[in-house]
């Protein structure tokens, strides 16, 4: 008579992988909402909100290899998958015959010192691409270390935050308050430090910007919400993720710093804002 044990045996590992992979599954989504208004406009925050559901992302569990670092936040995969590191930014590296900027090949190299004979896994986000087609994601080593935040935490990268993605925000803005606070790499770089509004000149400022001023008012248009800071410079803050931000009116007549790349029209500046991370409030 053959033997029935082995044919059971296998039938539990094959019943209990499952079961694991579902726990696993369950326990990793991110905790992300989203929500409609009146008007159908769709919302998300990463706080819960009355009416809203939470979306389910799905962390993935497969390891590839890197094969190309293009720089400190894009990689290319074995695969061939383009990779954006979500919710960071670091400095450019020299391409299309611009010029390397300030902290950019650092960033690269502690990228490929990091990530050098490791595999990661991809957790991408609720906004899977971008516009150049990369894939957007939080990558993570076989041991756990999650490398857009080690970045962070190492003064190599910037927040960057574009909603839906927001998943990891307040693991990110400690991480970030801490290398500054600690003045680690891009925050020890006089390239980067905070300009005042009211010294902006005629060719503005390349790449990503520390501006300070005080919010003297707000006006308001179809799609956009104005922080006005002087008749050069102001702030704009689309209104499909103005329900992350604090009420707009409490910023008027406080200090503030804002972070960013800085947009120009003939000799006035704007800046946009797309999360209250790259608005510091400084003083009343």
């Amino acid at each position: 008579m053959r033997d029935k044990k082995p044919l059971a045996t296998h039938c539990l590992k094959l019943i209990g992988t499952v079961l694991i992979s579902f726990y696993l599954s369950a326990c990793a989504n991110a905790d992300i909402f989203e929500w409609k208004d009146d008007k159908g406009g769709e919302h998300y925050s990463d706080r819960n909100q009355d009416h809203a559901k939470p979306i389910h992302i799905n962390p993935g569990y497969g390891f590839y290899s890197i094969k190309t670092i293009y720089d400190g936040d894009t990689v290319q995969l074995e695969d061939g998958r383009k990779i954006r590191l979500l919710g960071i930014n670091t400095p450019e590296i020299e391409h299309r015959g611009k010029p390397t900027e300030a902290g950019g090949e650092a960033a690269k190299t502690w990228l490929i010192n990091k990530l050098q004979n490791s595999k990661v896994r991809l957790e991408i986000g609720v906004e899977k691409t971008d516009k150049y087609g990369r894939i957007l994601a939080h990558l993570f080593t076989e041991t756990k270390e999650h490398i857009n935040l080690s970045l962070v935490k190492a003064g190599m990268a910037t927040l960057s935050i574009y909603p839906p993605n927001l998943k990891y925000v307040d693991e990110l803005q400690a991480a970030e308050n801490q290398a500054q606070k600690n003045k680690l790499g891009l925050w020890n770089r006089p390239e980067y430090a905070p300009i005042a509004v009211n010294q902006l000149t005629d060719v503005g400022h390349a790449g990503w910007t520390r501006l300070v001023g005080k919010v003297t008012a707000i006006h308001n248009s179809e799609r956009f919400v104005y922080l006005s800071f002087s008749n050069r410079f102001e702030v704009r803050i689309d209104r499909d993720w103005l329900s992350l931000f604090p009420d707009v009116n409490s910023y008027v007549g406080k200090t503030v710093e804002v972070r960013g790349w800085l947009n120009r029209n003939k000799d006035q500046f704007s800046m946009l804002i797309r999360h209250p991370v790259a608005l510091i409030v400084l003083s009343d």
